[in-house]
């Protein structure tokens, strides 16, 4: 259906603001993205896009368009969802979002597994650990590793995922292991922090004998990716919270060693969110309970 082809690739340059967006998004060169704008425009007898050489927006007539291609859009998903249903055969993208770590180490080495079960169906991942906007982003499902905010979504529950602080041999030896949670405070310690903007991990919880304890720590360096937290703490550059899976393999091999194990992080909550509406659509429905079940199986063993 090339019409709705070029119809998806405008509704997505919309979106995302560049036609080399919409088409990486649909998995279209630019230039095949950009003949179908310019199809849908002849079509139409109108310009859906004001061009400069910095800037794509739509015209008044575009944005028109857009809420009604959109709309359009939706009830043929709705219409291929319920025929899936019947047939049981489920087809089409699952847009996918997740942060770097858990993405990486934990739900793309199952993609695989689930579209060789399920042949016509295609998963387009971004990870990123930033707060994903599911509604604005057009997400169907986003995984995530802690607390989530988003009221207006459902929620399942994959496992709860352990967490360690962790730190090299080689930092340990210059600035001492600490024995209690009160000596990572006072600025004895560097604590490597995962921030980004609107971030609300600026503290760390420890379990203690008394009940989760909450520390105000500081360090010299904080980032807003996973992955540089643990690069510096290999490179002895301080102490990380982590997720154990993450790191597991570190912690085997001796390049990090775990700190304060006596006092652990509360483990963090792994699940995932998706629109309330998302779940009549059988695909998503499947990868969902699929993710569910390898997921908690590659967590807890």
């Amino acid at each position: 259906m090339p019409y709705v082809e070029s119809l998806r690739v405008f509704a997505r340059v919309v979106e995302l603001g560049s036609i080399t967006s919409g088409g990486r998004d649909l998995r279209l060169t630019p230039a095949v993205a950009s003949k179908r704008i310019k199809e849908l425009e002849q079509k139409l007898g109108v310009r859906l896009f004001n061009r400069t050489t910095r800037s794509l927006t739509p015209t008044e007539v575009g944005r028109v368009f857009y809420e009604e291609a959109k709309e359009v859009l939706e009830r043929l998903d709705r219409a291929e969802a319920a025929v899936a249903n019947y047939s049981q055969t489920p087809r089409g993208a699952i847009r996918v979002s997740a942060p770097l770590g858990i993405g990486r180490r934990l739900v793309a080495p199952l993609v695989p597994e689930f579209t060789d079960a399920y042949p016509e169906t295609q998963v387009r991942m971004r990870l990123s650990d930033r707060r994903v906007d599911i509604l604005g982003e057009e997400m169907d499902v986003a995984f995530f590793l802690g607390n989530p905010r988003d009221s207006n979504l459902k929620m399942r529950k994959i496992a709860d995922c352990p967490r360690v602080l962790v730190a090299a041999p080689s930092y340990l030896e210059r600035h001492g292991s600490p024995r209690r949670p009160d000596d990572l405070l006072g600025g004895a310690h560097n604590c490597l922090l995962l921030r980004y903007p609107r971030s609300p991990e600026y503290y760390w919880v420890l379990n203690t004998p008394e009940g989760p304890r909450k520390l105000d720590v500081a360090g010299r360096y904080d980032a807003d990716d996973g992955d540089i937290l643990t690069d510096w703490a290999l490179a002895g550059r301080g102490i990380a919270m982590k997720p154990r899976f993450d790191v597991a393999g570190h912690l085997d091999s001796g390049a990090l060693v775990e700190v304060l194990p006596d006092y652990p992080p509360p483990p963090a909550l792994f699940g995932c969110l998706y629109p309330h509406k998302q779940l009549q659509d059988t695909k998503l429905r499947l990868f969902i309970d699929f993710m569910q079940e390898a997921g908690k199986r590659r967590l807890t063993g």
